[in-house]
């Protein structure tokens, strides 16, 4: 399949992106911590919260009107979670959350339904759940939307590398710092499925019971791999990443993310996603990505054997869910599909009340009845991951835009 320029870059990162803003913005950066001990016998790490973190100012200093937005960015906070050393000299980087707790009554009524950990997609945040969260945690679901490592509002500074299997590393020292390796259901939208993947294959062949359920949301999957892109300069690359910021492409994103692009592929939509990306370091992040060669969840899909919920938009122009949704239904050993109708690439943020419903129904169903609660007995993060790819579309498009000449990927 091959991806048009905008479809490209529409394909890997949702479209809560902004448009160019000339004004850097500033972040502020600190080491002080407070740290609090993990409830585990069996891990020493504690969980260390970085006070100094400011959430992002979403109303005054990103001018985002939406108030979700601003709701969801009070909550987020950024905890230091253990990486191996090729990441980080100190074994250990800075992640950024929301954690909406789920509703006690609703989550009594729920059976004790697994926690969720909800996973953005490529160049993205933990805000691109602002409106899903808080309708998940009303129907009593515990819900942890994360930062993947260079991205959204995490670490950017004294770590050695961005690639992908830093980022899954990452993911895998989250839950085992802020969910004490409990039991888990992993979802994933977009770019995020794939990382989702690699994280739950690696659960399930360790067989270290955290990962129990997993949810797809129009998902990259089954693309492989950045080709050329791992090899250019990188004053090539750099190039394409300046553009990859750049308003008429997110704004051609933006509007091919959405069925209706009137109500929701809007100018808060663009600026929601990019805002992160005035942080100083982003643009070195995410070269680190590119040269990584990104993710390769293809050959990984048909290890998850947990129950999966796989969620489409039925409009979805960006992933075609009758190749894609469907092609995952045959590749898991045990998944069902939600199409959601008058909804394009991002269900999530264009039918969310329709969404959570779908997901708490999925967690409270017998499926789920012989899983215990119980904390993992692992001394250490259990992941032990070889190299993993990914999907290029994201450099690909910024390098074309650049006018590079570049073959754009193809889906396997």
């Amino acid at each position: 399949m091959k991806l048009n320029l905008a479809g490209a870059l529409a394909g890997v990162t949702l479209p809560t992106v902004l448009a160019f803003t000339p004004t850097r913005t500033t972040f502020h950066r600190s080491s002080s911590i407070t740290s609090m001990q993990v409830a585990s016998s069996s891990s020493s790490w504690s969980l260390q919260e970085d006070l100094t973190f400011n959430p992002p100012d979403t109303m005054n200093d990103a001018q985002i009107s939406e108030v979700a937005c601003a709701e969801a960015a009070s909550l987020m906070k950024r905890v230091k979670v253990p990486v191996p050393e090729y990441v980080s000299d100190d074994k250990s980087v800075g992640i950024s959350y929301i954690h909406w707790k789920a509703d006690e009554t609703a989550k009594r009524n729920n059976k004790n339904a697994l926690p969720l950990m909800l996973v953005h997609g490529l160049d993205s945040s933990c805000l691109e759940y602002r409106r899903l969260g808080p309708k998940l945690a009303a129907l009593g679901i515990d819900t942890y939307a994360v930062d993947l490592l260079g991205w959204g509002y995490t670490q950017l500074d004294d770590v050695k590398t961005f690639s992908a299997q830093a980022k899954v590393d990452a993911l895998a020292g989250f839950w085992e710092v802020v969910g004490n390796n409990q039991p888990v259901c992993i979802a994933g939208a977009s770019l995020g499925g794939a990382a989702s993947i690699e994280y739950a294959s690696a659960s399930r062949s360790k067989k270290d019971g955290v990962v129990q359920g997993a949810i797809f949301i129009d998902a990259q999957g089954f693309i492989d791999g950045i080709g050329p892109m791992a090899a250019l300069p990188n004053f090539l690359a750099k190039i394409g990443i300046e553009v990859l910021k750049s308003e008429p492409l997110r704004d051609s994103a933006n509007q091919m993310s959405y069925y209706d692009k009137e109500a929701y592929a809007t100018e808060d939509a663009l600026k929601v996603g990019r805002y992160h990306c005035l942080r100083e370091g982003w643009d070195d992040a995410f070269l680190s990505f590119m040269k990584s060669g990104g993710f390769s969840p293809s050959k990984k899909v048909e290890k998850i054997d947990v129950p999966s919920l796989i969620l489409w938009g039925r409009q979805d122009g960006i992933l075609d869910g009758k190749e894609f949704a469907d092609k995952f239904v045959e590749t898991l050993p045990d998944a069902e599909l939600c199409w959601v109708e008058e909804c394009g690439h991002v269900p999530h943020l264009e039918q969310p009340e329709f969404t959570a419903e779908k997901i708490a129904s999925f967690l409270r169903s017998d499926k789920f009845e012989d899983v215990v609660p119980a904390v993992s007995t692992s001394s250490s993060s259990p992941f032990s991951f070889g190299n993993v790819g990914g999907i290029a579309a994201a450099g690909v498009a910024a390098v074309a835009a650049a006018g590079t000449a570049v073959t754009l990927i193809r889906s396997n």
